[in-house]
């Protein structure tokens, strides 16, 4: 946990916010409960709900807390231990010592949770929630609110409000995801090294998730890692290293703070890049570099990522894959068949940080829409960049057989497209570079006191060692 003010003044400013878009009644928070995997004793890894770890920081299962946006009243309802939990947990902190570190002074048992709503919704108050991710909160939420859906009820009002607050990260947070960026960087060094000829993927993926383990409270998502980069999330790590192929690795660390780090790179198994493979390695390289030095306070990210396709295609249109005008190609969507990603997403507490309170909502601002366009519709940030937001820059080039048959199938981009010598590159796979960034006053800067090896060069020396 941060100290006791940082979470106070963060309950106070999102007290006053709602009060400045006119809200009144309550806040109702309801922390993640335990799920079991198999039976109730045998649960999932536990891990809390960000929005909660947030504004109170208390890092346990079965909690909920009420917000008075009238008064400022604020409790948080969570039960003591009792003989029974004690033999098996051993003795714990009350929770009226554990609210306090959190800045709370009242608290009550759970089970009061149900007639202190009731009690708001007999005196005609509002009732402001966020939309749950899990299924127990999905549940106790229409339990208390009496409403067979919960959804249609979500409050926006609350949902933009706290979007705000946490979309700007403080200077503690900052250090925080700097530090998971420095447990992302030995964790990623540990899987290059070992990236060996003959040796199981799954071997790889074991060494480096211990790094995430012993150090860190695990990883930040399901860790990618495959020969096969085409396919852009794949989780399958049963394949034997193989010499000329290319190894795309897409993981991240979540550190004991809870905050993420995410990182990809593309190695070449055997040590050295094909020239084939150095050449498409060399534009999505500076591709990456190209959407940092644009990365500043006032343009939107959707605009880098326009800017980087374009540069992309630049790349490509040098090896004779694409032809014609640049600026009509990044309007047709061509980068779409080779990137069908968008360049990045924020990150915080959650890798994609909550994403799950509304993607657009989070990457999007008001008078921006998604595009539909293949690769642009999805970047799930789009926002005029401001200090403090923190964000990924992960362009990528694949090669996905069915994709560009389905191209050219349709008739999309003949224009544009080399689709005869395209076919010399079905059994290339993918490349994607990632770093993550935090948007400063006067520009950017990667996150973490190290920078992975990314030039060829560079990837090549540190294989060589």
């Amino acid at each position: 946990m941060f100290a006791q003010e940082v979470y106070s003044r963060r309950r106070s400013t999102l007290l006053q916010k709602m009060r400045e878009a006119s809200q009144s009644g309550i806040i109702l928070f309801i922390g993640n409960a335990e799920a079991p995997a198999q039976y109730k004793d045998n649960c999932y890894k536990w891990r809390q709900d960000s929005t909660w770890l947030y504004y109170f920081g208390l890092d346990a299962p079965l909690y909920a807390a009420i917000l008075d946006i009238d008064t400022g009243e604020e409790t948080i309802f969570a039960d003591d231990v009792e003989i029974d939990d004690i033999i098996w947990m051993g003795p714990q902190p009350t929770i009226a010592s554990l609210a306090l570190k959190a800045g709370v002074k009242k608290t009550a048992p759970y089970g009061a949770l149900d007639a202190a709503v009731t009690a708001a919704f007999k005196a005609g108050r509002d009732i402001h929630y966020l939309a749950p991710s899990r299924y127990y909160n999905t549940l106790k939420l229409m339990e208390l609110m009496h409403r067979a859906r919960i959804d249609k009820y979500v409050s926006k009002p609350l949902t933009e409000v706290v979007i705000s607050q946490r979309l700007i990260k403080e200077a503690i947070e900052i250090e925080a995801i700097d530090a998971a960026c420095d447990l992302g960087y030995e964790m990623h060094s540990v899987a290059r090294d070992s990236i060996v000829p003959g040796i199981v993927e799954q071997e790889i993926v074991g060494k480096m998730e211990a790094v995430a383990l012993a150090k860190g409270w695990g990883v930040s998502f399901p860790t990618i890692l495959t020969q096969h980069g085409e396919t852009l999330h794949n989780h399958l790590h049963d394949k034997i290293v193989e010499p000329g192929k290319l190894m795309v690795i897409d993981a991240g660390v979540e550190a004991n703070s809870h905050y993420a780090s995410d990182f990809t790179r593309t190695y070449p198994t055997a040590g050295k890049f094909t020239a084939k493979q150095r050449e498409i390695y060399r534009i999505v390289y500076e591709c990456n570099e190209h959407a940092f030095s644009l990365t500043k306070p006032g343009i939107t990210y959707r605009e880098v990522h326009l800017a980087t396709a374009r540069k992309m295609l630049e790349g490509l249109s040098a090896l004779g894959i694409v032809k014609g005008d640049l600026d009509e190609m990044v309007a047709e969507g061509i980068a779409g068949l080779f990137q069908p990603h968008g360049l990045g997403h924020n990150m915080g507490l959650d890798v994609h940080d909550m994403e799950d309170l509304g993607e657009n909502l989070v990457g999007y601002d008001p008078d921006q829409k998604r595009a539909k366009q293949l690769g642009l519709g999805s970047l799930r940030m789009a926002r005029r960049l401001r200090p403090g937001h923190v964000i990924t820059d992960e362009p990528g080039i694949y090669f996905i057989p069915a994709l560009i048959e389905k191209f050219k199938k349709e008739g999309l981009g003949k224009d544009f497209v080399n689709y005869a010598k395209l076919e010399e590159y079905y059994d290339f796979g993918g490349i994607r570079l990632e770093d993550d960034v935090l948007v400063t006053e006067n520009g950017a800067r990667r996150l973490g006191h190290k920078r992975l090896p990314i030039a060829p060069d560079d990837v090549e020396a540190a294989m060589a060692k």
